[in-house]
């Protein structure tokens, strides 16, 4: 069948027509606001490229020379323990904090037999159990050390995805605690020695998902939109202290929060994302929130499509990721009823 251009006409006169009743110089301002409209988005989008591929963020060695202390919360897996072993790298040392210390050990002798000069102190923590102790120890840990950097990666989500009535209730307080209590508690201890030097960073891992109300990981979803604003908040407060507080975006990466295992042009491996974590600091002017950025360059592009075409908070959006998670949802549970007839 032939295309036939007639069938746009009718509607296509009617604009037409319509435009042609507007005064001159409402069209003319219409065609102005219009005109700026498209400048900001290619202004937008030619910042983002030049965030993703040219520009770096903050030189670390802002928050201090080398030997100053970093604390990283969640070290011994995933994201954590990338970010201790870049930090060691850059010449920081390490206050390890998670929940083995059989692996803090392990990661923390590892590190000082690789860089000279190293060192690590340990504290075996359970954030879940929200024990006043456990900070009380950490300040303890702390005290009298040039600490620069706090990277706040601790953080727990569902075990598969699940409805929010049928969450269980442990999961439910685990995530809430940890990934909002657990932040904020351990920001309180370490946040007063970088205000007092005048200089420091603190880094908070968010999520795509406190970006994008997302069905079925309803309850990490709003624990890591409450970091969001928790963090640009705080960022104002600290400011005129000298303290830099961002709030990293991440997509998927390979850790085993994500069960994703293999790499691909959207999902990095830690190595990769905290490389870019660690030299885009502070890179934010394309993003809503102020002093947020999302390092990796595939994860920014993504987002930044979302944001400027159906909305990262649309109903398009919401319903897209509740229909992905119902279908990770099934899987995942055909998956342990194969694994179940096995046994």
């Amino acid at each position: 069948m032939a295309f036939n251009l007639t069938y746009f006409q009718d509607p296509i006169d009617k604009v037409l027509g319509y435009w042609n009743s507007v005064p001159q110089q409402a069209q003319w301002g219409l065609a102005a606001v219009g005109a700026l409209y498209l400048a900001r988005g290619a202004l937008s989008f030619l910042q983002l490229l030049l965030n993703c591929f040219i520009l770096s963020g903050t030189n670390l060695r802002k928050y201090g020379k080398k030997g100053t202390w970093a604390v990283v919360t969640g070290a011994s897996d995933g994201l954590g323990k990338e970010f201790a072993s870049q930090l060691a790298a850059k010449g920081f040392n390490l206050v390890l904090v998670s929940r083995t210390q059989s692996k803090l050990d392990k990661l923390a002798r590892e590190l000082t037999l690789r860089w000279t000069g190293f060192q690590a102190k340990t504290l075996a923590m359970d954030y879940s159990r929200d024990d006043d102790a456990d900070y009380e120890r950490l300040a303890e840990l702390i005290s009298g050390l040039d600490v620069g950097i706090l990277i706040n990666n601790v953080g727990q989500s569902h075990s598969i995805p699940v409805p929010f009535l049928e969450t269980a209730r442990d999961e439910l307080q685990n995530i809430v605690t940890i990934n909002c209590l657990g932040t904020l508690k351990t920001t309180q201890v370490v946040a007063p020695i970088l205000a007092k030097r005048k200089k420091g960073l603190i880094l908070t891992m968010g999520s795509f998902a406190g970006v994008m109300p997302t069905p079925y990981l309803a309850t990490y979803s709003g624990s890591k939109a409450f970091l969001q604003h928790w963090s640009s908040a705080l960022a104002s407060e600290l400011k005129p202290q000298g303290v830099d507080v961002h709030l990293v975006v991440s997509y998927l990466v390979t850790t085993a929060m994500s069960k994703v295992r293999r790499t691909s042009l959207l999902i990095p491996n830690p190595a990769q994302f905290v490389r870019s974590a660690l030299g885009k600091v502070g890179l934010s002017s394309t993003e809503s929130f102020a002093n947020t950025y999302t390092p990796w360059w595939s994860h920014a592009i993504f987002k930044w499509v979302v944001e400027n075409t159906v909305g990262v908070a649309s109903a398009f959006t919401i319903w897209y990721n509740k229909r992905m998670h119902v279908d990770i949802r099934n899987r995942a549970l055909r998956k342990a009823a194969r694994e179940a007839k096995k046994q």
